[in-house]
C-alpha cells in the first residue's frame, strides 16, 4: 500500500479549508485516510496552516509520498527540512543537537519573515483605510458646497450714499 500526504477539502463552496492527511494512494480525495497531520486555511492573508511536524515527519521517513501541494505546505512550515536534517542524523553527518540547533534556528527565521509580512499588510491595509477616508471627506466637502447656495451681494439702496435716488427710480420704473 502506497501512503500520500495530501489535502482533502472541506468548507463551502467558494470558502475552502483543508485537511492535511495521511491517506491510502488509491482512497477518494475527501474519502477515508489514516491520520489528519493538520490543517490549512488558503482564505486568509498569510494563509494559516497549522501541522503536527513531528508525525508528518514520521510518515516521511516511513515513505510516504506528498502531492506536490502539501510538499509545498510541508516545507513552508519546516516538516521537509526536519527530515532532511534527521537522515543526516541517521548518516552520522550531524548530531541531534546539532540538527535541532538547525531546526529552530531556522523556525526563528522563519517567524521573523512571517511577522514582517503581517506588519506590512496592516501597515497597508492602514494606508488604505486612511485613502479611502481622505477621498469620502473631499466628496463629502464637494458635496455640501454645491447643496449650499452662494449669498447674493445686493447692496441695500437707501444704505449707499445716493442710494435714494437710485431708490426712487427703482421705484418709478415699476
Amino acid at each position: 500500500m502506497s501512503v500520500k500526504i495530501r489535502l482533502q477539502r472541506h468548507g463551502k463552496k467558494g470558502k475552502p479549508f483543508y485537511w492535511i492527511v495521511a491517506a491510502d494512494a488509491r482512497a477518494k480525495r475527501d474519502g477515508k485516510f489514516l491520520e489528519k497531520l493538520g490543517t490549512y486555511n488558503p482564505n486568509t492573508n498569510p494563509a494559516q496552516i497549522d501541522l503536527n511536524i513531528d508525525n508528518s515527519v514520521t510518515w516521511l521517513q516511513n515513505g510516504a509520498q506528498p502531492t506536490e501541494t502539501a510538499k509545498r505546505l510541508l516545507s513552508y512550515k519546516g516538516a521537509m527540512l526536519k527530515n532532511h536534517l534527521l537522515g543526516g542524523v541517521r548518516k552520522g553527518a550531524l548530531t541531534e543537537e546539532q540538527a535541532e540547533e538547525k531546526f529552530q534556528a531556522w523556525l526563528e527565521e522563519k517567524a521573523a519573515k512571517v511577522a514582517a509580512k503581517e506588519g506590512n499588510l496592516s501597515k497597508a491595509a492602514e494606508k488604505a483605510k486612511a485613502e479611502a477616508l481622505a477621498a469620502e471627506k473631499a466628496v463629502n466637502d464637494a458635496r455640501i458646497a454645491a447643496a449650499q447656495p452662494e449669498p447674493e451681494v445686493v447692496a441695500d439702496a437707501e444704505d449707499t450714499p445716493g442710494g435714494e435716488e437710485a431708490a426712487a427710480a427703482a421705484d418709478s420704473e415699476e
